[in-house]
């Protein structure tokens, strides 16, 4: 029986990347052994969009207010794009200290969360 998922995000600074994770974001985490911290991450869930191409892979964290959630994330100093209106929600990316990006949405639509 699967478990879990465990996400890997690629950095060109993974050190920098993982105290935004820790000191930034909040996420609690364990060492897997010389500072590999492995992060404990919120509820989640799946979904499969269409592309021409295999292989591309996005992270989004979800909120009930983007709006609340950016100004939240401002006060650290964390630089979020412009809010994009999409069918299925409200998006933001958030900009990581190792150059990347992670994605933050308020859904517009039913979650699986509720399905656990």
């Amino acid at each position: 029986m699967i478990s879990g998922a465990h996400v890997i995000l690629y950095s060109n600074n993974a050190e920098a990347d993982r105290a935004f994770f820790s000191d930034v974001l909040g996420f609690k985490s364990v060492d897997a052994g010389h500072g590999w911290l492995i992060f404990a991450l919120p509820p989640a869930e799946t979904a499969f969009h269409p592309s021409d191409a295999n292989g591309g892979h996005e992270l989004y964290f979800m909120c009930d207010d983007l709006r609340s959630e950016i100004a939240s994330l401002e006060k650290k100093n964390v630089k979020c794009s412009e809010i994009q209106e999409a069918r299925w929600g409200s998006i933001t990316k958030m900009r990581l200290p190792g150059g990347g990006e992670v994605g933050l949405y308020q859904p517009k639509h039913p979650t699986a969360l509720s399905l656990k």
